[in-house]
């Protein structure tokens, strides 16, 4: 039963169908599934493993900067997301509204949080009274709903979770130091933990944040050359604050409006992790945001090798775990191709066989699942082995990720070569006056959209692809999730 339970989790190729092909290796590696509620999804415990792995490693990151946790209400009174006119106009169509409740009509609808600032800042204008009481740093795991129309587990879903960052400050300098901080916490995060490289730069006014003076972004490349958004981190300026009344007074005595960052990252990075590793095998996953690390699996091919098979299994196990990796000692009663199956499905980066041979030997076999690699291994010194074999395998992921991402990216300039470049599934280069509408044009007629404008981008100038004014510097397009 459970060898026909494995083959009915069948994956479809990368090259046959890439959408079915990463909702496929979410089924087979058991991570989530689609809810009762439309566009909503659950998160099985081992994609949610992911999750809770996530939040470890960068809430550490947060409160090292100074950063504390709270948690605010998801409901949101309507006239509260009203007093910042961009922020409700960019969030107008996503927003669920609660009207009945308790058998009734309510007073006044609430609203079901697409984020938080509007409910945060009424209440930081009450918590902060003077400069002695900034910077203030607050940050929240949440969940948030957003009514989206076309949804994808963790790519795009109604209801998802995050985390959303929300500071005060005395100066712009201040704030903007905050939001590029963030930015880089979020950086490290991707290319260190997940091995995804990144691409951090400035979103255009067309695509930055509601109510923000300036959005950042670190931007990412799937396998099939799309763009997923995968952090951003924004400076509000004072527009919130001048909604919310958000003030302090400074050490001269005179009243000031704060200075406002936001920041966040969610559940999405999970779909990142998925297509930027996986394969036509199933998950592939970091060995530093992988939930299990090593899977030890016994081969006893006799019974009378049984006792002392799994003896040694459970000796290497126990010593494997007290270094601080964490281990999976699978001893159920199935075959070990089985076993391989299953695990190879999810990701493992490390399998662990051993055998009577082995025994006998002083070795184990390891098996990466990155490349596929068999190799024998003394057992003197294995801890020392599994450390530097996982971090072969954490830097090989990085180093596949970052040559996909340099061999698809490509300068043009002019539109003949622009219009193939994103038919090609490209990252393009291209140099853009700065117009608005002529942003929207070139979506319009690609279904391509500027990702970003590379922070670290030097001046360059050229004519704009599209319209042929000057431009002073390249931005990038791409198409994107």
């Amino acid at each position: 039963m459970e060898q026909a339970k494995f083959e009915e989790k069948k994956i479809t190729s990368r090259a046959e169908d890439y959408s079915q092909w990463y909702l496929d290796v979410i089924d087979a590696a058991d991570l989530a599934e689609n809810s009762p509620v439309k566009g909503c999804m659950i998160i099985k415990p081992y994609g949610y493993a992911l999750w809770e792995k996530t939040q470890r490693i960068l809430d550490d990151k947060f409160k090292s900067t100074g950063v504390e946790n709270a948690y605010f209400p998801m409901l949101i009174p309507e006239r509260l997301l009203k007093r910042e006119e961009d922020h409700v106009e960019g969030f107008a169509p996503e927003v669920a509204v609660v009207t009945h409740a308790g058998g009734k009509k309510l007073e006044e609808p609430l609203v079901l949080r697409p984020t938080s600032e509007t409910i945060m800042y009424e209440v930081f204008s009450k918590w902060i009274r003077s400069h002695r009481d900034l910077p203030l740093l607050i940050n929240q795991w949440a969940n948030v709903i957003r009514w989206e129309m076309r949804t994808r587990l963790f790519l795009r879903t109604t209801e998802f979770l995050w985390q959303e960052g929300h500071t005060v400050h005395s100066t712009e300098e201040e704030a903007l130091e905050r939001t590029l901080m963030m930015l880089n916490i979020y950086k490290d995060f991707a290319e260190n933990y997940m091995a995804i490289p990144t691409i951090p730069g400035k979103k255009t006014d067309s695509e930055k944040f509601a109510g923000a003076k300036a959005t950042y972004t670190i931007e990412t490349m799937m396998q099939d050359g799309k763009a997923l958004q995968y952090a951003t981190s924004h400076n509000l300026g004072q527009n919130f604050a001048k909604a919310f009344d958000v003030t302090f007074l400074d050490e001269s005595n005179t009243r000031q409006f704060g200075w406002q960052t936001s920041w966040g990252l969610s559940t999405r990075t999970i779909g990142g992790l998925i297509m930027s590793h996986s394969d036509d095998k199933g998950l592939v996953l970091p060995p530093k945001i992988a939930s299990i690390q090593v899977v030890i699996v016994p081969i006893i091919p006799k019974e009378w090798d049984r006792q002392l098979i799994e003896e040694e299994s459970k000796n290497i196990f126990a010593n494997l775990t007290s270094f601080g990796f964490s281990v999976k000692y699978d001893d159920r009663n199935i075959r070990p191709g089985e076993k391989f199956y299953e695990w190879e499905k999810k990701g493992v980066p490390l399998r662990i066989e051993i055998g009577p041979k082995d025994i006998a030997s002083n070795t184990v076999v390891f098996v990466r699942r990155d490349t596929g690699e068999k190799k024998t291994v003394s057992l003197p010194g294995l801890n020392d082995s599994v450390s530097n074999i996982l971090d072969l395998i954490q830097n090989n992921l990085f180093e596949q990720a970052k040559l996909r991402l340099i061999n698809n990216t490509v300068s043009v300039d002019n539109w003949e070569d622009f219009v193939k470049a994103i038919e090609s599934s490209k990252f393009v280069k291209a140099h853009w006056s700065g117009d608005k509408d002529i942003e929207a044009k070139i979506k319009e007629e690609t279904g391509a959209t500027i990702r970003c404008i590379p922070l670290d981008q030097e001046e360059e100038s050229g004519l704009c692809i599209k319209s042929g004014k000057t431009s002073t510097g390249r931005v990038i397009f791409a198409k994107s999730y």
